[in-house]
């Protein structure tokens, strides 16, 4: 950038500094005593001095509340200095109008101010849109059912709604009270997530830019991938851009922003450290285990970054986390590919908060641009523990447990019948002979089991290529019954690829009619499955090996005694939970939903938080199993490891499927 330039970025900063609190870029040098945080053309100020942001990414609501103490001062003693944190909006308010601040895992000012208490500044991500491989990229999913909504774009009822969200975030969250500006650990606040790649409305983000100042009055900035048309998509007059991706896209951020105002100093606010994984029988495990090159890679480009640069950096992901429960994306790529429920993400710290090679290695080469003596010597990792070998018995099916009803003519959505997450169970009684190939709405939304009288028939699953093709033969008085499955809304569009725009198609169940060789058929049950809670109730005295009764997804009960804990510590009771004999299902310990299971990898076992376990007592474990008829057996088999495992199997329901 050219002295002229500087200049002239000075004095549009300062005169609109004097002119509105509201549109200005932060420098305030001209005040009597200097901004708690701020920035000029070439640095961070904090307190007046420079600051080099060396951050990190960790989400609160993927973390075990009793362990975010634990994590951050980990990524404390890497020698970080600032946390980048999403907000996820779906967790705070899963209904419209109820907001669930009070939730200990979504107490997000006591994650802040455990962050402080650690030595950790923090930059706030709270979107609205967040992407970051989470379901509907944190949109709550009653969004889609109101009047005329269309997210992301500058529409009325969206903007209403984000602003009602940003406004409870800073005051019934109580964030606005731990900005810096007010002696708090919130340096800035990001507005969007990328927005550039996705569109280009200048009066949305814009709109979004005002929405913010109105709860927040530190800097805003922006994030965009490194190219020319990310960020001319994503830029907004009077914000911070910011680039993410790696070395390569920091000269891109002077090269395609023109406007003096949203210059500053260099941030790369993703730095990924490795990949998320996606379920597949093709798809392995992402780690930089085993990759020298990659580490290296990594290493010199801290070098690059807060050397040659003198860049402020986030490495995404210092810690990845669990997305428990049903709170995975998905992408569409012509098919549907789904995230695991572990959020790993080959970070330094791995999913159960241990230190790993890459953490050490990138603590080396922090250190050199911090103070002498001012980061922490890093803990000794805890044992995990070991669960031996239990059984787990047949129970009710999972049909037996839907007791909440809907009818109407045509099939209603997930969304439609007021679910958000889970199975939603269609049934249809057949009134006259017919026989065919089954259609199901617009398309499988996400994966279809198809069953005749309680007998399986087929599987339908966006996820493959070409969905497989189910043909049913039906009588007078059959009972033709889909369980739809919602893997996980999408969280990510570009407008630079060919695909459908699912991001604004987010709704599950059934989309249209369902027909049978192009006849639609009319009048359905509809019970939706939310699973919100689990059957209590233990086995079944029913035979198991009843083949109509075999066919229907099964929970399955079994207990096991809790280790004792050592160390003090319940982190010494994490253990990784495998299904050896499983298909696909759930599990929950103790009501504790922890996810998704499936054979096909690449995750191959669930962890298990220490909070949730109750050492030397009983503790419960509850398995849907949705494809009891694969198994070689009428009972299941669970244990616990300290080493997880990782792998990939062909998928028995489409050996030949992508």
């Amino acid at each position: 950038m050219s002295l002229c330039s500087i200049y002239f970025s000075f004095l549009v900063l300062a005169c609109a500094a004097f002119a509105s609190s509201q549109l200005t870029g932060p420098s305030q040098t001209l005040s009597a005593s200097p901004a708690a945080f701020t920035y000029n053309n070439d640095s961070f100020l904090l307190k007046g001095e420079p600051y080099t942001i060396i951050g990190g990414q960790m989400d609160p609501q993927r973390i075990p509340y009793q362990y975010w103490r634990d994590r951050l001062s980990k990524a404390r003693a890497m020698g970080l200095n600032t946390i980048f944190s999403y907000i996820f909006w779906n967790n705070l308010e899963p209904n419209q109008g109820a907001w669930m601040s009070e939730d200990p895992q979504n107490e997000v000012a006591e994650y802040f101010k455990i962050a402080q208490e650690e030595g950790l500044y923090v930059v706030l991500r709270p979107g609205p849109y967040i992407c970051g491989e989470h379901e509907w990229g944190g949109f709550p999913a009653w969004l889609s059912e109101i009047p005329g909504m269309e997210v992301r774009t500058n529409n009325t009822p969206f903007l209403e709604e984000t602003k009602k969200y940003i406004a409870n975030l800073a005051n019934k969250s109580h964030l606005a009270e731990l900005q810096v500006s007010r002696g708090g650990p919130i340096l800035m606040v990001q507005v969007e997530n990328e927005y550039g790649s996705f569109g280009e409305n200048h009066n949305y983000t814009a709109a979004l830019r005002d929405i913010i100042r109105e709860s927040f009055d530190i800097p805003l900035y922006t994030n965009d991938g490194g190219v020319d048309w990310t960020l001319e998509g994503g830029h907004i007059p009077h914000v911070l851009a910011a680039v993410d991706g790696g070395s390569w896209a920091l000269p891109a951020r002077d090269l395609y922003i023109t406007d003096p105002t949203e210059l500053g100093p260099l941030l790369d606010g993703e730095y990924y450290t490795w990949a998320p994984d996606q379920w597949g029988s093709h798809n392995p495990h992402n780690t930089t285990v085993g990759n020298a090159d990659s580490v290296s890679s990594i290493v010199s480009d801290i070098d690059y970054h807060l050397g040659n640069y003198s860049a402020s950096i986030s490495f995404y992901m210092v810690h990845g986390g669990t997305n428990f429960g049903f709170q995975n994306g998905a992408m569409w790529q012509n098919r549907t590919t789904v995230f695991t429920t572990s959020y790993d993400y080959g970070a330094p710290l791995d999913e159960t908060g241990r230190t790993t090679d890459l953490y050490f290695k990138m603590r080396e080469a922090i250190l050199p641009y911090v103070p002498d003596g001012s980061v922490p010597d890093p803990p000794t990792n805890l044992p995990r523990a070991t669960v031996p070998q239990f059984e787990l018995c047949p129970s009710t099916s999972l049909f037996e447990t839907a007791t909440s009803r809907r009818n109407a003519a045509s099939p209603l959505t997930m969304e439609a019948l007021g679910q958000s997450y889970g199975f939603t169970l269609y049934e249809h009684t057949v009134v006259s002979t017919i026989e065919g190939p089954l259609a199901v709405g617009d398309r499988p939304r996400d994966r279809v089991l198809i069953y005749v009288n309680d007998r399986i028939q087929g599987v339908m699953d966006s996820q493959y290529q070409h969905p497989l093709t189910v043909s049913v033969s039906l009588q007078a008085g059959d009972k033709l019954q889909l369980l739809v499955e919602n893997l996980g809304r999408v969280d990510y569009y570009s407008r630079g690829n060919p695909y459908r725009n699912y991001l604004q198609d987010p709704w599950k169940g059934v989309k249209g009619d369902i027909s049978i060789d192009g006849s639609i058929l009319s009048g359905w049950n509809m019970y939706p499955l939310q699973l919100d809670s689990v059957p209590v109730q233990g086995c079944s005295n029913t035979s198991a090996g009843n083949k109509s009764l075999s066919d229907l997804p099964r929970f399955f009960h079994g207990s096991f005694i809790g280790p004792s804990t050592s160390h003090n510590s319940s982190m010494t009771l994490d253990t990784f939970i495998t299904v050896p004999n499983g298909i696909k299902g759930n599990v929950w310990v103790n009501k504790f939903h922890l996810g998704r299971y499936w054979l096909v990898g690449p995750q191959q076992s669930l962890y298990l938080p220490g909070t949730v376990v109750k050492p030397d007592e009983t503790n419960d474990v509850v398995i849907l199993e949705l494809e009891p008829w694969q198994m070689n057996s009428t009972s299941m088999v669970v244990y616990g490891s300290p080493e997880r495992f990782w792998g990939n199997n062909p998928d028995p329901d489409c050996l030949k499927c992508i």
